[in-house]
């Protein structure tokens, strides 16, 4: 998929964050219209990990064949490596969706959607004690607040107006906002000895196994397999693999805080295209104003160091941990 030179070009890295980002927006009303196709209510926990594993173990195989076909080194790790694996696969996958799943059913979607943009401030103060050259700044402070303002604003509703904070609802979803942003440093680190492809699906079909697995002996299912469902779990599949894939090389490739800061325009994108594909209204101010302000938010927070940063050189300056 190109080597450093490529992933670093700042042109690029916007067009593909964005490209990311606009994917797993996409996965909103794809989620949504899974659910249905399989007939899959939102309080059936089970089956939506189930449903969850099953999408991830065929991103994962989508990844790792594409890797293989590319002569990637697929079967070469050491013992240590095989935990690294295992640990980023519980992690960024299984852990995150777990507490994602739980958590969604004990609030509500737009507090759940405001809750996990916070993965963005976990990412920022993370790499803040980790990376000596990734440091909290003013205008990346300022960047994130604002990008957060236009999250809250896409999602306002008189649900908001409501400050009862459940931890199990709430809470978990935060948890699992924190599990993705701590998984992908860990998984930077990863990539500076594995190659970042396969690292990618093993991570996806590690995780997804465990999630399908979890649902399934719990009593969970999927079912109702028809040319429709199938489709979107495909295409629900190829959108993770395609997502996490290149999100993991930029995150090889740059300084965590520049791109960390892209995933406010995901809930964002989703309330668009959940629009889009359910026939609603879009032309709302607040979609339109929700917008630029993160926009603006991700370039106070890249106004400055725009030249990228390669993950070896983040490394040699990396504390000890």
């Amino acid at each position: 998929m190109g080597g450093k030179q490529f992933f670093t070009n700042k042109k690029t890295v916007i067009f593909i964050a964005v490209f990311c980002c606009v994917l797993w927006g996409s996965a909103y009303p794809g989620v949504k219209a899974g659910y249905s196709l399989f007939q899959i209510s939102t309080h059936q926990i089970y089956s939506e990990l189930s449903f969850a594993g099953l999408r991830f173990v065929l991103a994962g195989l989508m990844v790792l064949i594409y890797a293989l076909i590319a002569g990637r080194p697929v079967f070469q790790f050491s013992r240590r490596q095989v935990g690294e694996l295992i640990l980023l696969g519980l992690f960024e996958t299984t852990f995150q969706y777990v507490f994602f799943y739980i958590g969604l059913s004990h609030t509500s979607g737009v507090k759940a959607s405001i809750m996990n943009a916070t993965s963005v401030f976990f990412s920022v103060i993370i790499a803040h004690f980790i990376y000596q050259n990734d440091r909290i700044t003013f205008n990346k402070t300022i960047g994130c607040l604002v990008g957060f303002l236009g999250v809250l604003l896409v999602n306002f509703s008189s649900d908001l107006l409501s400050f009862h904070f459940n931890f199990t609802g709430e809470g978990f979803i935060a948890i699992a906002a924190f599990a993705f942003s701590a998984a992908a440093i860990y998984g930077k680190r990863v990539c500076q000895h594995l190659d970042s492809v396969v690292v990618t699906g093993y991570q996806l079909l590690i995780g997804g196994a465990v999630l399908l697995t979890t649902g399934l002996s719990q009593g969970g299912g999927v079912t109702h397999f028809t040319v429709a469902s199938v489709t979107i779990l495909l295409y629900l599949g190829l959108l993770s693999a395609l997502a996490f894939t290149l999100w993991t090389i930029l995150l090889t490739y740059n300084k965590v805080g520049a791109i960390a800061v892209y995933n406010f325009l995901i809930p964002v994108s989703g309330v668009i295209l959940s629009s889009i594909f359910l026939h609603e209204n879009i032309l709302e101010w607040k979609n339109a104003l929700a917008l630029l302000l993160v926009c603006f938010g991700i370039y106070a927070v890249n106004r400055q160091g725009d030249r990228a940063i390669a993950a070896r050189g983040d490394l040699n300056t990396a504390t000890k941990s």
